[in-house]
């Protein structure tokens, strides 16, 4: 944990395109990146060669890529971190489907019992990041609550801090969100 005054000048210095103090805040917030990238992993139970080290450097990896970083404060730097982790696990769901689909391996057919009981955790992830996607289109800020929660892991008074609601307000719409989301995983 570091200093909040140390830590805002680091995000301020990183937002202006400062590089020396993007690396610098990424050791500072390392810890804490892990804490979310843990309880994310943790809670999912999926069976990958994702951990919790991989995550955090591949969202790093994918900070630095972006460029600018846009985040004015620890709440918001952390919102942003579970977006950025929410694609590094979707797209490493999708590359473990295509793996396991073959590449370009022979195709062999299948019976539908076999393909049906080959139903996987990354299936799950995309099933989610579509639905969260379809929703968001609907209800920007409940994805954005779903996003931090089943993507970073945070918890409910991280994310009214990071959004500015109020916990009651995050509970409701994670609430709601759970639902509809339910109803669009649904088959």
């Amino acid at each position: 944990m570091c200093v909040m005054g140390e830590f805002t000048d680091l995000l301020v210095r990183a937002s202006d395109g400062d590089e020396a103090a993007r690396q610098q805040l990424f050791a500072v917030a390392y810890d804490d990146l892990r804490v979310h990238a843990r309880a994310r992993l943790r809670e999912g139970g999926r069976n990958t060669l994702l951990d919790t080290t991989a995550l955090v450097h591949e969202s790093f990896l994918r900070f630095i890529k972006a460029g600018r970083l846009n985040a004015s404060d620890r709440a918001h730097f952390f919102a942003y971190a579970s977006a950025v982790m929410r694609s590094v696990i979707v797209d490493f769901a999708r590359q473990r489907q295509a793996q396991r689909r073959g590449g370009n391996a022979e195709h062999v057919t299948l019976d539908n019992a076999v393909i049906e009981s080959l139903s996987t955790d990354e299936e799950r992830v995309i099933a989610v990041h579509e639905a969260l996607t379809r929703l968001a289109a609907a209800d920007l800020q409940m994805a954005r609550i779903v996003e931090m929660r089943f993507f970073a892991g945070m918890s409910e008074p991280e994310i009214a801090t990071a959004m500015n609601l109020s916990e009651r307000m995050v509970r409701r719409e994670w609430d709601r969100a759970r639902l509809l989301l339910s109803a669009l995983l649904t088959p």
